[in-house]
């Protein structure tokens, strides 16, 4: 107990519940002044697509290459020294046109000699066919011996097999003649000369002399899973697609557009390729602009069947987790979002078709994905998409 007379003491006291009095009132102006400044969190805004079914066509687009549909090596058939190159280089050429010269001299001189082989063969087989004739009538009249008369028609007929045989070399030597003009054996564009004027060439070349594509259509030979072969076979049975018309197929350059030469599938190979499963489909496309050369790169879009109820979902609405498994943000009816795992099947004009993981009438969010929590309140807008063409309609 502190006495009266201790006015020291009593001055402290004072001091203590005046420093105290003075902290409480700073403490409840300061809480009230923070509960006051701190707004309220807002809810994050995000754009929302509602999914809807639609009619939609599904298709793959599979890797090719381009092919001649008919190519021609063209090699010599006889040997000889080339004299001239009777084309231009890269030039379109028609059947049977002149392409090579080689020199046709030692070709003339050996028709020259199988012709006069085929003179004596002839004056032989004169000679045979009168002595024989006479040799008969006198064997008839018992003047010479029948063994004579034999003799001379077996001459006679040895004369003839000689005749054909030298007329049968004639036309040999004709056709090598011939053969020293090279031609062109079908119609198309003619690549560069693989040889030049004074080279020698042989019936047994490895190297052709040129090659010459036919260009009009072309080839694209693209490898397909089997497992959509089947697919395509099911929608072709039941009527979705048209196997009469071909089964068009739309080409695409390297840089993603499309081709205005549509192709059709001609058939599917009937081997599976054991290591990858794949099968190749053969693809004819006509090409009277030349666009599509041999050996191209392109990618083929192959049908695969009509979906009557396909769901679409723009393509920044998928995200992939590092799994890689596709994931989308769905709004609630509570407003709230959740992430809810999707499957996709292919893609439709920059849109993914999903599988399953979806339902018609659900809004997914398509932008805005990196403000959201899972169970957060969220303020959805509407998304406005481009206009597709992949959809055929509304079931």
């Amino acid at each position: 107990m502190i006495s009266a007379g201790d006015p020291a003491r009593v001055l402290q006291m004072k001091t203590n519940r005046i420093c105290a009095a003075a902290c409480a009132a700073i403490m409840a102006v300061t809480t009230a002044c923070s509960r006051e400044d701190v707004p309220a969190v807002a809810a994050p805004a995000v754009t929302v697509a509602t999914l809807s079914p639609s009619i939609v066509q599904l298709d793959d687009e599979l890797p090719g290459r381009v092919a001649a549909v008919r190519t021609a090596q063209i090699r010599a058939q006889v040997g000889g020294i080339v004299l001239k190159r009777l084309f231009e280089q890269g030039a379109e050429v028609k059947a049977g046109t002149p392409l090579f010269q080689i020199d046709p001299a030692a070709f003339h001189a050996e028709v020259d000699s199988a012709a006069a082989m085929l003179q004596r063969s002839e004056a032989t087989l004169a000679r045979t066919r009168v002595q024989s004739e006479r040799l008969q009538s006198l064997a008839a009249a018992q003047v010479v011996s029948h063994q004579a008369r034999d003799d001379a028609r077996a001459e006679h007929q040895q004369a003839l097999a000689d005749v054909a045989q030298a007329r049968a070399t004639l036309a040999r030597r004709r056709l090598d003649l011939r053969y020293a003009t090279v031609d062109a054996p079908i119609d198309g564009r003619i690549d560069q000369a693989l040889v030049t004027e004074g080279a020698l060439v042989t019936a047994s070349d490895a190297t052709p002399m040129a090659v010459v594509q036919e260009l009009d259509q072309v080839y694209v030979d693209v490898r397909q899973p089997a497992s959509m072969l089947e697919s395509i076979q099911r929608s072709v049975v039941s009527g979705q697609l048209d196997k009469a018309t071909g089964l068009p197929v739309t080409l695409l350059g390297s840089g993603g557009q499309a081709y205005p030469e549509k192709g059709r599938i001609l058939f599917s190979g009937i081997n599976v390729d054991a290591e990858t499963g794949d099968i190749v489909l053969r693809i004819v496309v006509d090409n009277p602009e030349r666009r599509l050369l041999p050996g191209m790169f392109v990618r083929a879009r192959v049908p695969r069947g009509v979906q009557p109820a396909a769901l679409l979902l723009p393509q920044q609405a998928v995200l992939r987790s590092t799994g890689g498994q596709a994931y989308a943000w769905v709004i609630g009816k509570d407003g709230k979002a959740v992430i809810r795992t999707v499957e996709i099947d292919g893609q439709v004009e920059r849109q993914y078709v999903v599988k399953h993981g979806l339902h018609a009438g659900e809004r997914v969010v398509v932008e805005g994905q990196e403000r959201l929590q899972e169970g957060v309140v969220v303020d959805a807008r509407p998304w406005k998409h481009p206009q597709t063409t992949g959809a055929l309609g509304a079931p």
